[in-house]
């Protein structure tokens, strides 16, 4: 005789079933989801550490190169600088944690703000912008903010009518930071940005930062790191441009002729260069245990002055040296700090800069030192 009452014993076997598959399917998504979740905030954790780990290097290639600079006599058996030269604009710092490239720009291979003509500034800026009303409205400001005044004036009264409110310093620039300030001024001009060229391709391109600087000279500037917009805004064509970047980042300008084999136009491009003022800035990146490079680049960067005695020899001021004092030791003065000081030639892609290629640094060449 059949059995019905067990029909509903296997029905409940079967409902249990399903249940227990349908509660280890949810139980495995729940699971796939925490262990997503906790993954990614690995990767965002290992990135944060690495990110600041390639700060303190950079911060620290830049207070190394503030050292070598108190050694500009130090010289190997071969006569050359083993550490500090003021003739070198770039050097690799090899440490065991990372790699550094530092950048040493003097100061007056930019254009000086508080001295520069309103045609000289104008140029400038529309290089960088490449809106001539924008450009008209700046350079205004820029005279308007250097320029003493008996009473407030046109820009004083917009100034007044932001939050907060200001005025215009009627005096020269002492920061060029003071910039972000004047009427028309933006952070993309003056920090600069990425564009597109014909290609679609984005490439750094340097912001007025670049090329302006309260310790800056005129009429001649460095063509080893005379920004790309400062190049341009001399006449210099855009391709010729590239071909500068390109070949001093293989190797540095030597002299005069080697510069007129580049670019023959360019009588404003020298390579005599230095002074007292010099920005030294250095971006970083961390080599992994297996000697492959972190993605994390960083920079960091500060503007310094040499204060000299008497046995140093200040490289590009000849009249200083010799109106020197007595004393026989120098310092270096700090001036500005900065802590993310973005490079255009050294992070790519930029003009004349190789595309990242895995784990791979471009380093460019001027030595290598422990």
């Amino acid at each position: 005789m059949r059995d019905y009452k067990a029909i509903p014993r296997r029905n409940a076997r079967g409902s249990a079933l399903l249940m227990v598959l349908w509660l280890s399917a949810g139980l495995a998504a729940i699971g796939l989801s925490v262990s997503a979740s906790v993954r990614a905030e690995a990767d965002h954790a290992a990135t944060a550490a690495d990110g600041l780990r390639a700060s303190y290097l950079a911060s620290g290639a830049v207070d190394r190169a503030i050292q070598w600079m108190l050694w500009p006599d130090v010289t190997r058996p071969d006569g050359s600088h083993r550490f500090w030269s003021p003739d070198q604009r770039r050097y690799t710092l090899d440490f065991p944690s990372g790699v550094a490239v530092l950048e040493a720009i003097p100061e007056e291979s930019k254009l000086n703000i508080n001295q520069a003509t309103p045609e000289a500034l104008s140029r400038v800026i529309f290089s960088v912008s490449g809106d001539e009303n924008r450009t008209r409205e700046i350079v205004a400001a820029i005279v308007d903010w250097r320029s003493a005044a008996a009473a407030p004036t046109l820009f004083d009264s917009y100034y007044l009518s932001l939050r907060p409110t200001f005025r215009a310093r009627h005096a020269s620039f002492q920061e060029i930071e003071e910039l972000l300030l004047v009427r028309g001024m933006t952070p993309e001009l003056f920090y600069g940005n990425y564009t597109a060229d014909a290609a679609g391709r984005l490439f750094a391109r340097g912001g007025l930062r670049d090329c302006l600087s309260v310790f800056g000279g005129f009429g001649q500037f460095d063509v080893n790191t005379a920004s790309p917009a400062l190049m341009e805004s001399l006449g210099i064509p855009a391709s010729v441009v590239s071909a500068i970047v390109a070949r001093r980042s293989i190797a540095p300008f030597r002299n005069t002729d080697e510069v007129r084999q580049v670019a023959p136009m360019a009588a404003a491009l020298v390579t005599a260069g230095g002074g007292t003022a010099w920005t030294l800035r250095a971006t970083a990146r961390l080599r992994r245990a297996d000697g492959s490079f972190s993605d994390a680049v960083r920079t960091s960067a500060a503007i310094v002055k040499v204060l000299a005695g008497s046995n140093v020899r200040i490289y590009g001021q000849p009249e200083l040296n010799q109106a020197r004092g007595t004393r026989g030791d120098f310092e270096i003065k700090v001036l500005r700090s900065y802590d993310d000081a973005w490079s255009q030639d050294i992070v790519p892609p930029g003009i004349g800069m190789p595309l990242p290629s895995g784990n791979t640094l471009p380093i460019a060449p001027g030595g290598s030192f422990r």
